[in-house]
């Protein structure tokens, strides 16, 4: 089907489509989103090198991209890679071209911009609400590039609103406080000016006389006047969410939260160690910028504050960060310690420092070297506060070297103990039609095959595991039919899988033939698409047949009572119908035309019309058969006329392609013979299907009691992952170790062991699992104290008076992430350092918060402050006493 109508060949294809997609980017070129399951499926389709291949992908379908299929607006959040792809446009017309798109589906057009040190196909174009500082309540929605400047948009605002040209104007953007801030420069760019979608611009007009309205406080407040009259407890501030940016509030209020960081900015410290010539720097500009937002959220003057230039710097010195999609917290603050490091570096020129192996020495030796080499070269407020040092061991496995280094840490990425069982969701598709099918929760192995999913399912129906065969269902057609072997791990969590019950499954070759079979729609033909008139519609389903040599009408019978859960069958007496017609009409090639015809001037039994309608029978006991369909008889002038009695079908029964598109021609000499390889389809006609077939019932199915059971994972300590930390482990293939002895990449074996802590310790649970099976977001609740976390039994560093190693340590901060793998939210749990008051930061909203709240499966980063550098609460009172109105600071303050 591929190859025709001018259609280039399948290796012709891949060809034409590698070789657009190696180019890369150009600005202002357009590129389309393509779901990505469709343009797998393609690929598989071309790498087989079989038109008729089961992976034939259809029509290209995006509907799994869009939020509704009547406005088409794009799902929020989707990944590149996972649920779409990008390809540049004559890629995109070439596709459309040889498959066609889905009936009444827009294209996905968009735009490569340029942006700071990149550039970038823009998926999620800015989309404001642009409305009249007099008509606040009927905003319109317009779309802007990034790289759009202020202007661009102000025009835009003119030309919706009609505003004059002799008239003046300027915009306000709308904070999600409820306070508004100018956008002065109209020459910055959308992106600079950290404008992101669901934002409100506001433009006001003029007046006759001159003055503005934003002049008069009842129509619009400006921030600063607002903020003016508020006293907050310094600290107790929110950040507004500029769009998928809670990883960033969440990593800052956790950073702004550490007592000796803070107090460095507001007493100025770092102005006389600003670093403007580090080439690993950022000519100070993110300290200046961070200093900047700890001073407002440490002033007391400010709800929430609004990070806008915070978020610029950010994203123009790490292009990873840049635009408004979720990121790692951690990763954030990973960035911001080393940014924070190397502006505010004491060393202003670093030298060249050889480092060296312990070689034998004692391990105090060569600790002390290192720390003091790292201090030649990096010497910091975060080097002060952050920093720790572990030791390092490498055994060689073939010649048994060791090799010990200490190295500088600034936070620890403990694992947490992973499970391996897999949790799997599916269907069981019984043989008994008069059973709905069953949606069940399995659990396997990880690392298991198809058959162990088999063997835990059969647990729970009862089903031998070798009577089940496993499919993954895609757009009404068998995307692949899995084999007992197989590895689970090619199953992913998203997947539809269906597991049908059959008289002998894919563990016996020999049992019965089990035949794919789809369910299809015909519809009237339109004109330049002959491929419309057939839908695929429903589940399709796999059925088990007795015998290979099995006639059409038997097959027909056979299949009614498979679907006869949903399909009505017609009254007595209402199917048939009388009609006289002419011998060729009765011999036409017509599929399963059940019909019983009586001779007007012939006997029953004579005649070559009746010798061929007895040669016909398959002899299978089922419904009369008709004439074989290769079974022609010519026309006679003198051939009688006969009365025929002909039983409408409910459906045909056809041969077709393994995607179920095209009929499939019988081969010569095939005959009725069912085999293996053959794919059939039930096609209706739109009025009968509407009669008989009960969609509701078809799509129906029930839940096993095990849907309800929900498997509970014990809770770990926190002192389990930082054991996992310093267990020994062994190098992967991708990470060998160089023996200076053997002169070759080694295996080797790595055990890490803390030798000294800083004063505030990060610990980051590394609850996001990457592995070549998965990849998921481990939600185990760790245990951790929020005081007294003891780490005397982890520092291997010899102490002269064990008793007095200040090892013990508070917790002050939280980041906790909410969600899925793919997305969620981040909110922080922190102390401040003034009243010992914890809080919970949820971008604009700040509310007091019970240290019994603190501990949940959220917590992702940990800090903790060593207690011997931990101040005692001060005990001024509370700036805004209750009667004042608005009510004490340690109330819920929520800022919609």
């Amino acid at each position: 089907m591929a190859a025709a109508g001018g259609v280039p060949g399948l290796e012709a294809q891949r060809r034409e489509v590698e070789a657009a997609e190696q180019r890369g980017l150009r600005a202002g070129e357009r590129w389309y989103l393509l779901e990505n399951h469709w343009y797998q499926q393609w690929k598989e389709y071309v790498e087989s090198g079989d038109q008729n291949s089961s992976s034939f992908p259809g029509h290209i379908n995006n509907s799994e991209l869009f939020e509704d299929l009547e406005s088409f607006r794009l799902k929020e959040r989707l990944v590149e890679s996972e649920e779409y792809v990008l390809v540049p446009e004559d890629v995109w017309n070439k596709l459309v071209s040889w498959y066609g798109l889905e009936h009444d589906q827009p294209p996905i057009e968009r735009k490569v911009v340029e942006l700071p040190s990149t550039q970038k196909v823009e998926v999620y174009p800015v989309e404001l609400c642009l409305c009249q500082h007099n008509d606040l309540d009927s905003p319109v929605t317009a779309q802007f590039s990034r790289v759009d400047t202020i202007d661009a948009v102000l025009q835009e605002a003119r030309r919706q609103f009609e505003v004059p040209p002799e008239d003046e104007t300027r915009l306000w953007v709308k904070n999600s406080d409820g306070s508004c801030e100018r956008l002065r420069n109209i020459h910055m760019t959308v992106l600079d000016a950290c404008l992101s979608t669901g934002q409100v611009v506001i433009m006001e007009t003029r007046n006759k006389d001159g003055t503005w309205p934003s002049s008069r406080p009842h129509i619009m407040r400006n921030s600063v006047e607002d903020e003016e009259l508020y006293r907050g407890q310094p600290g107790v501030c929110g950040l507004t969410n500029l769009g998928n940016t809670c990883f960033m509030n969440s990593a800052f209020q956790c950073l702004s939260n550490v007592p000796p960081l803070t107090e460095y900015f507001l007493n100025n410290h770092y102005l006389g160690e600003l670093n403007f010539s580090n080439p690993l720097g950022m000519k100070g500009e993110i300290a200046e910028a961070y200093a900047d937002l700890v001073k407002q959220a440490w002033s007391g003057h400010h709800r929430a504050i609004v990070p806008r230039m915070f978020k610029t710097k950010v994203g123009h010195f790490a292009s990873q960060f840049l635009g408004y999609q979720q990121h790692d917290a951690q990763e954030l603050l990973s960035f911001l310690l080393d940014g924070l490091h190397e502006d505010l570096n004491r060393v202003k020129r670093k030298e060249y420092v050889e480092l060296r192996d312990a070689a034998g020495r004692p391990d105090e030796e060569v600790a002390e070297e290192a720390w003091r080499n790292h201090k030649r070269r990096n010497d910091s407020i975060i080097v002060d506060i952050f920093h720790g040092l572990f030791k390092s061991t490498l055994v060689c496995p073939a010649c048994g070297k060791v090799s010990v280094t200490f190295d500088p840490f600034c936070y620890l990425s403990a694992p947490l103990p992973v499970s391996q069982e897999r949790t799997m969701e599916l269907f069981f598709v019984y043989m008994d039609p008069r059973r709905k099918p069953q949606q069940h929760r399995v659990v396997v192995p990880k690392a298991g095959k198809v058959l162990d999913l088999c063997i835990a399912l059969a647990k729970h129906t009862g089903v031998p595991a070798e009577q089940m065969m496993v499919a993954d269902v895609f757009s009404h057609r068998f995307y692949k039919l899995y084999q007992a072997d197989e590895a689970l791990s090619c199953i992913l969590d998203r997947d539809d899988i269906f597991v049908y019950e059959v008289a002998g499954g894919l563990a016996e070759p020999g049992g019965a033939l089990v035949l794919p079979v789809y369910l299809r729609e015909r519809a009237p033909p339109r004109d330049g698409d002959p491929g419309y008139g057939v839908v695929l519609f429903g589940h399709p389903l796999l059925v088990s047949v007795p015998q290979p040599q099995l006639s059409w009408d038997a097959l027909y019978g056979l299949l009614l009572e498979r679907l006869s859960r949903y399909v009505r069958r017609p009254e007595s007496g209402s199917e048939e119908e009388e009609e006289e017609s002419e011998e060729e009409d009765l011999y036409g090639p017509q599929a399963n035309g059940l019909s019983e015809c009586e001779e007007e001037e012939e006997a029953p039994g004579e005649g070559p019309a009746s010798q061929a309608a007895e040669g016909s029978s398959g002899g299978s006991g089922g419904p009369p058969t008709p004439s074989p369909p290769q079974v022609t008889l010519p026309p006679t002038a003198n051939r009688p006329k006969r009365k025929c009695r002909r039983r409408r079908l409910l459906f045909t029964v056809r041969p077709v392609n393994a995607n179920g598109t095209s009929e499939r021609p019988a081969l010569p000499g095939e005959g009725f013979a069912l085999h293996a390889q053959l794919y059939i389809a039930i096609d209706w006609d739109s009025d009968m299907k509407k009669r008989y077939y009960d969609e509701e019932e078809a799509e129906g199915y029930v839940k096993h009691e095990c849907m309800g059971h929900v498997q509970r994972r014990q809770p770990v300590k926190l002192r389990e992952c930082v054991e996992l930390f310093t267990t020994v482990e062994t190098l992967e293939e991708e990470n060998p170790w160089y023996c200076p002895t053997c002169k070759r990449h080694q295996l080797a074996t790595k055990k890490l062991d803390l030798w000294a802590l800083p004063e505030v310790l990060i610990i980051h649970l590394k609850r996001f699992s990457y592995t070549r099976l998965a990849r998921e977001k481990l939600d185990t609740l760790v245990e951790f104290p929020i005081r007294d976390l003891d780490f005397s039994d982890f520092i291997i560093k010899p102490w002269a008076d064990v008793a007095s190693a200040p090892h013990k340590y508070d917790l002050i901060a939280v980041s906790n992430h909410y969600g899925s793998l793919r997305d969620g939210h981040y909110t922080t749990f922190a102390r401040n350092k003034d009243s010992s008051q914890w809080f919970y930061f949820d971008d604009s909203s700040v509310s007091p918060v019970a240290e019994a709240q603190i501990e949940s499966k959220a917590a992702y980063v940990l800090f903790y402050q060593r207690q011997d550098r931990i101040r005692p609460p001060r005990t001024a009172p509370c700036p805004r006493p209750p009667d004042a109105g608005g009510g004490c600071c340690s109330d819920s303050m929520e800022v919609d």
